[in-house]
């Protein structure tokens, strides 16, 4: 063997080898292993085909490895690989923002900054906010998760990724999502949005100057809280609120963009227009990369120099999601969206009949989810069910990942890409374990 040659390692070596020089708080959401892959499938260490219903964690909307994408990085990187933005200003920055500014209008003019990631964009556009409206308070949400940075994670609700990180950054103030599994007891679906809307407004008065808000943070569906869609007359009364008091409305689209809901923004389901919002994830088809989008005049009431840093917009990444947003319009990713959100959805719901240990099935297009509680009760999660349903899935070669502040949801988000005959076999997997599981096979 060649001096040069390096010797593969199993999954088994990899992970001890992880163990040995990886801090233990870079945690293990699925006990998987990848060498290559292509379209809806990953290759193992060792050797093992695995059917992907995580897409990286939402990032892969259309597959792995899009031969637009390799071939654009590929090209980008043997002209230009970095310069910092701020420093020397290259076009496929303003290629990626227009193609960005046509798919997500924002009211008469928009403006786009780039970002590496999510967490980063959500940072950015409290910054946004809060310069633009001269006020410090930020309204989020139970159950939200807006990134691990120390204002993302701030806005974040789930106590178990914030441990011992505080400190957190003042004049935040958190508001009850509307979960209607969670909090309708008895109610209609009509009749608690309107309750809860009711339950918004004092919240608002009683909780936060209003005229001191400079932004109202929530993900339309949330992403880590367990794919809840927010109800869209709730959406609405959002936005007029917004408008009433002057608060600047930011939607996080971070996991739910691009196809993932069937259409470009989950937003555009509710017939609001943010005034700012935040994206990544399958923006760049792997690559690390996304943005603030917003209102031309707020996003130029930032002082130069307030927002950015040395890698936003890097050209070999922007190159990327320019290639990305292309094939996902030649491929018609909305639809694909509806289609796997179709048949996962029927089969969760079929499966719900015969398995009581899911309380509920949730979700807009293919942010398709279902919970496991115990006797039926949303304030019993079942996150031992859940894990082991994960555990088993991952035996028969199936990547799973849960959500949900209590560990206790499946989630899908296989790429947008998939075969039928490979969703239908991961879907009959999830199936045969969960009911093999429950005692039900």
């Amino acid at each position: 063997m060649l001096a040069t040659e390096k010797k593969s390692k199993t999954s088994e070596e990899l992970f001890a080898w992880r163990k040995e020089v990886v801090t233990n708080g870079v945690g293990v959401f699925n006990p998987s292993t990848a060498v290559s892959a292509n379209g809806a499938v990953i290759t193992n260490a060792d050797g093992r085909e695995l059917i992907d219903f995580g897409g990286g964690i939402g990032v892969l909307n259309s597959g792995h490895c899009p031969e637009p994408v390799v071939k654009a990085i590929q090209e980008q990187a043997a002209k230009l690989i970095h310069t910092c933005f701020n420093v020397a200003t290259y076009d496929v920055y303003m290629e990626l923002a227009e193609e960005l500014i046509e798919l997500f209008p924002h009211g008469e003019k928009t403006k786009v900054m780039l970002t590496c990631t999510g967490a980063e964009s959500v940072e950015n556009a409290i910054k946004i906010a809060r310069q633009a409206t001269k006020r410090q308070g930020i309204i989020c949400f139970t159950d939200a998760f807006h990134g691990r940075s120390m204002m993302a994670m701030t806005l974040t609700a789930k106590p178990a990724y914030k441990l011992n990180c505080g400190p957190f950054a003042p004049e935040t103030y958190r508001f009850r999502f509307p979960n209607h599994f969670r909090y309708g007891r008895g109610l209609s679906y009509d009749d608690f949005v309107q309750r809860e809307i009711k339950l918004l407004r004092e919240s608002l008065m009683a909780t936060v100057d209003p005229n001191n808000c400079a932004a109202i943070i929530v993900e339309p569906v949330q992403g880590e809280g367990g794919f809840v869609p927010m109800p869209q007359a709730y959406m609405q009364e959002l936005r007029k609120i917004c408008d009433e008091f002057g608060i600047l409305l930011i939607l996080d689209e971070v996991q739910s963009g691009f196809g993932r809901t069937g259409k470009w923004a989950a937003y555009q389901h509710y017939d609001v227009t943010p005034d700012i919002s935040t994206w990544a994830k399958s923006m760049g088809g792997g690559m690390p990369i996304g943005c603030v989008i917003g209102r031309a005049d707020v996003m130029d009431a930032v002082s130069p120099g307030t927002i950015g840093g040395t890698y936003p917009g890097n050209p070999v990444c922007a190159a990327a999601a320019l290639a990305n947003i292309r094939y996902m319009k030649e491929i018609d990713i909305n639809t694909k969206g509806e289609h796997v959100g179709n048949i996962s959805r029927a089969r969760f719901e079929a499966l719900k009949e015969r398995c009581p240990e899911i309380g509920e099935v949730r979700g807009l297009g293919a942010m398709v989810a279902f919970a496991l509680v115990k006797d039926g009760d949303p304030f019993q999660p079942d996150a031992k069910l859940c894990n082991d349903l994960m555990m088993a899935c991952a035996d028969r070669g199936l990547i799973l990942l849960s959500a949900g502040t209590h560990k206790n949801v499946i989630r899908i988000l296989s790429p947008l890409v998939i075969g039928e005959e490979l969703l239908e076999k991961g879907l009959d997997i999830i199936e045969e374990e969960l009911l093999r599981l429950t005692g039900r096979a």
